[in-house]
């Protein structure tokens, strides 16, 4: 077994015995599937050979064999659904080696030390997690056409922010554990019983695709509801089978970096944190307004020093900033950023795989002006349809939309006004997404392999309810204000996203003001902050 790189652990025993469960699973199957086979077979012997004549074994003969035949076919057609259904593959970047020597002479280097097969290829990820796919299935094919062979080493994907923030040193230590992986991935047995349920997997949601004609849909059904059936039992040894394969993977890799590796588990959690915050505060409002950051992972980093330098507890991470990061083992750093921040949009936005007029890149030079100033103006320009939809009279003084007009509605009559107009806004929010037609897959597009889940995949957000989107438009027309009438402008906040700065500095007070005019309905908080800096509450603002 130590061929495989599996070595004689516990861990590697236990997977090892938990895939010959999953397999005998398969077996049984089988077995059932050739029962009436078998007894046909004897029954028919039985015939040939004079000890079963006569009418009612003449009967049972033919009624079986019958059945055997139908039970064969139903098993055969199932069996070819199970083997031709592709695995979901999940969205990644490809990386050749040519783009990306370095990186992979590192992950070869760790394999090598570890003594087990190196990954078939590498690909990023842009989320904060690292995992090995198989993509052995004939469906699977690599952007040069190839297919892979059954024999192959499965991908190793890594998290694209890990690249950015992590050091040389520390991507290898934390990389080092899942790169022992393939070691199991090459054991016969747990090979076997891997493709064994993911072609279950696969058939299942075959299955459960759309539109298959009246004939197909019954047919389907029952190849799904077999499929299931399979799948439910192998669902406790498969999942016992993968822990006893981490824990094997585990224990090898403390061969390799484990004390650093301690350390960089340290950075995971930073950078999980960061990236998290860098998508719903940063990237996020970007995405609705049409632009896409190009460079995510480089913001990351940005967003992690920021957070380094306000919270106590990630202090010193910093001063790793001099050491060589792991995204110099890139040929063209800028180059792969970009195409896994288009990515990132694809997956938690549902935005177009290719740039295009309505949605073109973003540098973080231009985000202030192409999307903080923009956000605000088109929410306030929303909030005014919404206001003159509902029959409110304009404010008195200069033609225009003023912030005056927004907080003489909402001030000292109750909470229902605030309710009534978060969801006049709500409903106009529905009505321009509904409008929106959806994004078709392109060729190249990288969720093919996934399957027809609707986009985005993975949501960061629930839908806003009304009151915030309420307090949100409102925070935009007081900013709009600000900057037309007091000098202000839009920034960036690494943490937070749009800020508003006054003088050069944040202005992180304005919630609080907003909040009590929304909910609460009292003005003063808010007219006292804008008479402090010397905002205009009454002079028209310029809307897109």
């Amino acid at each position: 077994m130590s061929g495989t790189g599996l070595g004689e652990s516990l861990g590697a025993q236990a997977a090892r015995s938990r895939a010959l469960a999953v397999l005998r699973i398969r077996s049984r199957a089988l077995a059932v599937a050739l029962l009436p086979a078998a007894v046909a077979v004897v029954l028919l012997t039985g015939g040939t050979t004079g000890h079963m004549s006569g009418g009612s074994w003449d009967t049972a003969r033919w009624v079986v064999t019958l059945f055997a035949v139908l039970v064969l076919v139903l098993a055969a057609a199932v069996a070819a659904v199970i083997v031709r259904a592709r695995p979901a593959l999940s969205p990644t970047v490809e990386l050749s080696e040519e783009s990306a020597p370095d990186l992979y002479r590192l992950v070869r280097d760790v394999a090598e030390r570890l003594e087990v097969p190196a990954p078939s290829a590498l690909a990023l990820t842009p989320d904060c997690d690292s995992w090995l796919e198989d993509r052995t299935h004939p469906a699977h094919a690599i952007r040069s056409g190839r297919r892979r062979r059954g024999a192959e080493a499965p991908v190793l994907v890594i998290g694209s922010p890990f690249l950015w923030w992590m050091r040389v040193a520390e991507l290898r230590a934390v990389l080092a554990p899942v790169v022992a992986g393939t070691g199991p991935s090459a054991q016969p047995d747990i090979a076997a019983a891997r493709r064994f349920v993911r072609g279950l997997d696969a058939a299942v949601a075959v299955a459960a695709g759309p539109g298959r004609g009246a004939i197909g849909r019954p047919a389907l059904g029952f190849v799904g509801l077999i499929s299931r059936v399979l799948l439910r039992s192998c669902q406790a040894p498969a999942a016992e089978m993968e822990r006893g394969v981490a824990a094997a993977a585990s224990e090898r890799a403390q061969a390799v970096d484990y004390g650093l590796r301690i350390v960089a588990q340290e950075q995971v959690g930073l950078a999980y944190a960061g990236w998290d915050r860098l998508l719903t505060r940063v990237a996020l409002p970007a995405w609705r307004m049409g632009r896409w950051p190009s460079r995510l992972d480089a913001g990351v980093v940005s967003a992690l020093t920021e957070l380094s330098r306000r919270d106590r507890l990630a202090e010193g991470f910093t001063s790793r900033l001099g050491e060589r990061p792991a995204c110099d083992l890139l040929e063209e750093p800028g180059a792969t950023d970009e195409a896994a921040s288009l990515l990132a949009a694809r997956l938690f936005h549902g935005g177009p795989a290719e740039a295009g007029p309505d949605w073109s890149p973003v540098s973080w030079q231009q985000y202030p002006e192409e999307v903080v100033d923009r956000k605000w103006r088109t929410e306030a320009a929303r909030l005014h349809r919404v206001l003159d939809d509902m029959g409110v009279p304009p404010s008195t003084g200069p033609d225009g939309p003023t912030l005056a007009r927004v907080m003489d509605h909402l001030s000292g009559r109750g909470e229902d006004v605030g309710e009534t107009l978060g969801a006049g806004i709500s409903a106009e929010v529905a009505r321009e997404e509904a409008a929106t037609p959806p994004v078709p897959k392109s060729p190249g597009d990288a969720l093919n392999g996934w399957g027809a889940d609707p986009l985005p995949l993975f949501p960061l957000q629930p839908p806003r309810s009304g009151r915030e989107l309420l307090a949100d438009h409102v925070t935009a027309m007081v900013c709009c204000a600000a900057v037309d009438t007091a000098g202000a402008a839009p920034g960036l906040d690494w943490l937070d996203g749009p800020a508003l700065l006054i003088h050069g500095e944040r202005r992180g007070d304005l919630a609080a003001a907003v909040l009590s005019l929304t909910e609460d309905g009292d003005v003063s908080p808010l007219r006292t902050w804008l008479t402090k800096l010397g905002i205009r509450a009454e002079k028209p603002v310029r809307l897109v």
